[in-house]
């Protein structure tokens, strides 16, 4: 090849060649087929890949047989810049480009250095289902009328991996996108605290109020580790009071309703439950295997539908954990030189979750369970019954619903003949309490959960 006429189109097609003889077809075909080369300059190559999960496995498993290939086929020491398309593509989103040197790792990523906002979060990518959409339906007005609506502060509340990062993103990428001189941040709570000890550290607790408290849309991630930090409490407090009596808007999420966080000031609680507080539940079946579905077109995956349905079956409630299965099965296609089948899906399942995580535990179970446990008959467990014997068993089945199936206090208080979120609150503290001082009950309890989840 005359190297001194050389085109982004044609250099990737020499090096193509180099890497189908270097590696297998399954990998090439997974890997590399879907990527075009788009430009070539003096110092770099940019290569156009479907998604940041391509860019991220490339570069982790293939940068130095990449740029070996490169300075063969050019005799130069030319980087490679990967282009990822981001963002919502109706809102006119453009590729963002990300260099890869020879010499060095990755010098920019896909979040806005001055929000901190990851870009690939936003409404159009979140899978809406049944257990999350008043979450969404309230983050979006939120987004469109910021500081404006009485959902202020709007706290999203929820297990972990079920998409309240996602949703908190989604309204700053949203009021990004729609505001001319948009001032959004997002932090997370230890974030927060890492900030305001090292501005008392430098005597500059000027610069982070003003960091701060100088913005339109604040959004704090995982506030439940603001619990028992009494000063960052403190200021937390008057930076929220500050933001709000000037009409800004607050976004929070929590991994549990704000009532059940201990070590939180009652002052601090009061301005949490002042908006809307919402929650992400699990997810069901159907919504699982969207989810699926929505990352494999994502990322240009063709994964047989049997296949999503097999991970979305098996994996309950954690989407991230449902999305690294996937990313499993891939890498196990790929390392194994195997086309993605039903058996391959079921070897890789079994491996990375193990007889536990296969198995879907729902509030009828716990109730079942603990009823025979206990010898409570199920009626009087959802009954209004108040012998000490019941309102105990009664207990420890809704700490059950909560910690197992991880089910909304809403969903638990339904299936408890109607209690309200404050009643279940009560009885999972008084479990707790009670496992505590009594061995004999914490080994009960134990052995309940044991059974629903072997």
């Amino acid at each position: 090849m005359d190297k001194t006429n050389l085109t982004a189109s044609g250099l990737w097609a020499e090096l193509s060649e180099g890497i189908k003889s270097s590696i297998n077809e399954q990998t090439f075909a997974t890997w590399f087929e879907p990527i075009r080369a788009v430009g070539l300059e003096e110092t770099a190559l940019t290569l156009e890949v479907p998604s940041k999960f391509y860019y991220e496995w490339i570069d982790k498993h293939y940068r130095e047989m990449l740029l070996s290939k490169i300075k063969s086929a050019t005799g130069k020491d030319i980087k490679v810049r990967y282009s990822v398309l981001i963002g919502e593509p109706d809102n006119g989103a453009h590729p963002r480009e990300l260099d890869i040197t020879p010499a060095g790792p990755l010098t920019e990523d896909f979040y806005d250095s001055g929000s901190r906002l990851n870009k690939r979060y936003t409404f159009s990518s979140f899978v809406e289902g049944s257990n999350n959409q008043l979450a969404k339906a309230a983050s979006i007005s939120v987004a469109d009328s910021p500081g404006q609506t009485s959902f202020n502060p709007l706290l999203i509340y929820g297990g972990v991996g079920l998409g309240k990062t996602h949703l908190l993103q989604a309204i700053g990428n949203k009021v990004m996108f729609q505001t001319p001189q948009p001032r959004v941040h997002y932090t997370t709570s230890e974030k927060f605290t890492l900030d305001f000890i090292t501005a008392i550290q430098n005597n500059n607790s000027s610069s982070f109020s003003e960091r701060y408290r100088n913005v339109d849309v604040l959004l704090v991630d995982d506030i439940q580790f603001l619990q028992k930090k009494e000063q960052t409490q403190e200021q937390f407090f008057h930076t929220f009071n500050d933001l709000y009596q000037r009409g800004k808007q607050v976004i929070l999420t929590t991994d549990k309703h704000p009532r059940e966080l201990y070590g939180l000031k009652d002052r601090l609680l009061s301005r949490f439950q002042s908006g809307l507080i919402v929650d992400i539940q699990a997810p069901n079946l159907e919504t699982r295997i969207a989810i699926l579905q929505k990352k494999a077109e994502d990322d240009n995956l063709e994964i047989p539908y049997e296949i999503t349905e097999l991970i979305a079956t098996n994996v309950r409630g954690n989407i991230r954990e449902m999305e690294g299965a996937l990313i499993k099965l891939l890498a196990y296609s790929s390392l194994s030189h195997s086309d993605i089948t039903i058996q391959l899906a079921k070897r890789a399942l079994r491996e990375t979750l193990g007889r536990s995580g296969t198995k879907t535990v729902s509030i009828d179970e716990v109730i079942q369970s603990v009823s025979e446990t206990l010898d409570v008959p199920e009626k009087k467990l959802i009954g209004r019954g108040r012998k000490m014997e019941v309102a105990t068993a009664r207990q420890v089945a809704m700490y059950l619903s909560r910690e197992i199936v991880g089910a909304s206090l809403e969903n638990i208080g339904l299936h408890f003949g109607g209690r309200d979120h404050t009643t279940v609150i009560h009885a999972c503290r008084a479990v707790k309490r009670k496992m505590g001082d009594k061995t004999d009950f914490h080994r009960k309890v134990d052995g309940i959960r044991s059974q629903l989840e072997f």
